[in-house]
This record gives structure tokens, C-alpha cells and sequence, in this order.
């Protein structure tokens, strides 16, 4: 499932269907000149299409409408804690400078959880994620979590660490046998709000008792029609490609609810 995982990650990257594409045109230019420039066109209009950034925005706002954000006002005291799932933190290699962390645009799973243990400090943390990458041998995620979490003077007490899983849904695996851990017990999930439907789905049918809490919302209420970028557009559809696959094939193998 993980192998399948990072090739999904590859076929939802829009980018790589332009170079497909434009790869075609300049192999067929010769046989079928024709259909080469066809593909060549092609591929040049998707380039141009994908850097209109309303599009993917509504789309990863439909995502996001599932769970909206919890009141601040929210009574905490009911909770075991809150899992945190990995996913914030850029690769081990880019953890260089001591003393400093590296967070990327996901950063929100992790600096959201500070001011909810300041405002129910005898929340425990469930932080999980091991080694996201394909031919990955560093510093797993959750060690890396722990260096971040350290650092903003949160005691080694007070979070627990999962560092083996690769998946959403090996995070809500093995964080059952996480020694302390009650699946049973309400906790509170935190991860994107465009991860969020996915997450809960795959977390419910692992036993979880599990209450969405979405942070790192990227969509906003509304884009302006002549917000575009090549660069953004391209990772917004991405973003939304990936969680729609992700979710029909957690769905079709019996992973998610």
C-alpha cells in the first residue's frame, strides 16, 4: 500500500502529465507529425489551465466543508487527547540547523497543538508518523516531532509517539498499540481540513472514537477570478487529486468507512 501510495503520488502530480505529453509530441514528430503537434498543443493548453487557481480552490473547499473548524469555546475536558498526524515537517535531510525545526505548508498540525494543551493542559498528545519517504533511512518523522515539540517548551510527559507508520491508515493502526493509548477513549484528530475526510473515514473503521478537529485550511471563502500561478495552481490540484484517489482507493480495499 505504500509503494501504491507514492505512485499515486506521481500520477495526481498535473506537472508530470504535461511532460508525458510533451515527451509524446517530440517521439511521435516524425511518424505522425500531426498527432504530434496535437499532444504538443495539448499540453501546452493544460499548462496554461492548471495556473487558474478558482477551480482547484472550490474543489479543495468541498474537501474542506466536511469538518469545519471547531469554536474556540470547546470544551476540551471530555478528551483523552488529540492525535496529530505527521505530515508537517519537512524530510530529515533538511533538518541541519541545530536547534531549529523544519516545518513545511502543512505547519499548521503542528503549531495548533500549543495553544490547545495551554488552553486544557492535561490534554496528552499522540503524535504519528515514521519514515514518509520512498528510500527513506533518516530521522523518522516522530523523532523529528519530538525535537519541535522540545523546543516549545512542551514536556516529553505530555506527548506520545508513533514513528513506524507510512499511511493514514498505518497511523490509525498502530497507534492503537501505542502503550497508554485507549482507541476507545474520545480523542480528538487533528490533521489538514483537506486530509480531514480521508483521516476520519480511515480512523472510524480502525475502532477509533475519534472528533475532527481541521487546521491548515488553504482554500479560504472564496478566490478572485484572476488569481492565478502556474507554480500554486499546479499544487492545488495536486492537493485535491491526490485526496480524492486517496480516498476511493482507501474506500475499494475496505481501509476507510
Amino acid at each position: 500500500m505504500f509503494l501504491a501510495a507514492k505512485l499515486l503520488a506521481f500520477l495526481t502530480q498535473p506537472l508530470a502529465w504535461v511532460a508525458l505529453l510533451m515527451l509524446a509530441a517530440v517521439l511521435l514528430v516524425q511518424r505522425w507529425p500531426k498527432t504530434s503537434q496535437r499532444l504538443g498543443a495539448t499540453a501546452v493548453v493544460l499548462l496554461l489551465v492548471l495556473g487558474w487557481e478558482p477551480l482547484p480552490d472550490a474543489l479543495i473547499r468541498s474537501l474542506e466543508a466536511n469538518y469545519p473548524a471547531l469554536p474556540k469555546s470547546t470544551d476540551l475536558s471530555a478528551y483523552a487527547g488529540v492525535v496529530v498526524l505527521g505530515g508537517a515537517l519537512e524530510p530529515a535531510y533538511v533538518w541541519t540547523q541545530p536547534g531549529q525545526s523544519a516545518l513545511n505548508d502543512a505547519a499548521e498540525r503542528m503549531t495548533e497543538v500549543l495553544p490547545l494543551l495551554r488552553r486544557q493542559p492535561a490534554l496528552r498528545v499522540l503524535f504519528t508518523g515514521g519514515e514518509g519517504e520512498l528510500f527513506g533511512n533518516g530521522l523518522p518523522e516522530a523523532r523529528r516531532a519530538e525535537r519541535f515539540f522540545s523546543s516549545q517548551g512542551i514536556g516529553a510527559q505530555q506527548v506520545l509517539y508513533e514513528s513506524a507508520s507510512r499511511t493514514t491508515f498505518e497511523n490509525a493502526l498502530l497507534s492503537k498499540s501505542v502503550p497508554g493509548v485507549d482507541p476507545a477513549q474520545p480523542w480528538l484528530l487533528m490533521t489538514s481540513a483537506w486530509h480531514m475526510p480521508r483521516a476520519m473515514a480511515t480512523f472510524r473503521q480502525n475502532g477509533w472514537n475519534v472528533r475532527a478537529y481541521p487546521v491548515d485550511f488553504r482554500a479560504g471563502l472564496d478566490t478572485p477570478w484572476t488569481q492565478y500561478s502556474m507554480d500554486q495552481g499546479s499544487k492545488k490540484w495536486k492537493l485535491v487529486l491526490h485526496e480524492w484517489l486517496g480516498l476511493a482507493a482507501y474506500r475499494l480495499s475496505g481501509r476507510a468507512s
